[in-house]
């Protein structure tokens, strides 16, 4: 039997029908020591790492928010917002945030939270943003940024293991800078899988093909880029490295603790290997934790994302991994985006008060 059906805009409106036998794969946003740190102050200055996500994750953020009040945007005014803005002055965030193992099974979200954004010259708190959205707006981002860097740049098939808020992020990022026209959806919790790949054929219209894989490797195999968003906290891969085509790019975000594993480390070892920084990775990331120890890397081995945005392609051709673990800067890096947008817009008073 064919592994992966395809999801076809029905006759009576748009909608695509499938038999009704998926789970929704609830996503991971953060590492363990990520998390750790949630309630903490974070004073930090928003770099050219965390524009450069902001940028690239707010545009479909605000396109989707349907609020009259935050009109679309495209890439190239938010970029322009952004550099004549105070964006780049010391921002600080407070971010409180809940995870709950069982809340998908109760039709919830896996994370709750709220994300607090400080100016740290007065201590004005200038705006409140949801905590779930904002998380999925710059995981997104960030992993749009390695794709950028990193993936093929006529890279049209993207595969995704995971149907949850994360998945979705990414899918809308990664299409928002690669001409993807096909994606291919599995999840280990398969109800939900179902309305995930029908929200992205309702969002990105007839011009993508969406189908829905029995397995993951029937979703993997021959994809030109890879996304993974799991709750997993199991050592088991599960992406194995022979599934992955050689030149394909793996963005690498799902987990819930430093000893998760979603791709198989062995996948590491001669890949062009990509972290946000190499301190949290060695820290959160299991599968560069599992291939430091195994000698499968070394530490060398690891490049940090920002140090690559001004630089060349540097992947040779080679398959590259992308394992985000999730860092503070980029939460103050979306919020204070996303608050500039939306004073740009109109949609925040300039008073000098000390609310949002």
């Amino acid at each position: 039997m064919d592994e992966c059906r395809r999801m076809a805009a029905a006759d009576d409106g748009g909608k695509a029908h499938m038999a009704p036998n998926e789970t929704d794969d609830s996503t991971m946003d953060e590492g363990a020591g990520s998390r750790r740190r949630k309630a903490a102050r974070y004073v930090v200055p928003v770099t050219v790492l965390g524009v450069a996500a902001a940028t690239i994750g707010l545009v479909p953020a605000l396109a989707d928010s349907g609020d009259p009040d935050l009109p679309k945007i495209s890439a190239q005014q938010l970029i322009e917002k952004i550099a004549k803005s105070d964006v780049q002055q010391l921002s600080g965030t407070v971010k409180i945030s809940t995870l709950t193992p069982d809340n998908p099974e109760r039709g919830l979200p896996l994370i709750h939270g709220v994300v607090v954004l400080v100016d740290l010259e007065t201590g004005r708190i200038m705006a409140l943003l949801d905590g779930g959205e904002l998380t999925a707006v710059r995981t997104g981002a960030v992993a749009a940024l390695a794709t950028r860097l990193c993936a093929p740049e006529d890279a049209e098939d993207l595969a995704v293991i995971g149907a949850g808020v994360q998945a979705w992020a990414l899918v809308r990022a990664v299409c928002a800078v690669r001409p993807i026209r096909s994606i291919r959806v599995f999840s280990r919790r398969r109800a939900g899988t179902d309305r995930f790949a029908e929200r992205v054929l309702d969002s990105l219209g007839s011009g993508v093909r969406v189908t829905v894989c029995e397995t993951g490797k029937a979703a993997v195999t021959d994809a030109a880029i890879i996304c993974t968003a799991t709750s997993t906290s199991d050592r088991a891969p599960l992406v194995a490295a022979d599934w992955v085509a050689r030149g394909a790019h793996v963005n690498v975000i799902g987990g819930v603790n430093e000893a998760a594993i979603e791709v198989e480390p062995a996948l590491l070892s001669g890949a062009f290997v990509v972290v946000e920084e190499r301190a949290a990775a060695l820290e959160d990331a299991g599968e560069v934790r599992a291939a430091l120890t195994g000698g499968l890397i070394g530490l060398a081995e690891l490049h940090e994302l920002g140090a690559l945005v001004n630089l060349p392609r540097m992947t040779g051709g080679r398959t590259s991994v992308f394992r985000s673990v999730g860092l503070a800067i980029e939460d103050t890096a979306a919020a204070a985006a996303l608050y500039q947008a939306a004073r740009a817009a109109g949609a925040v008073s300039s008073s000098s008060g000390s609310g949002p």
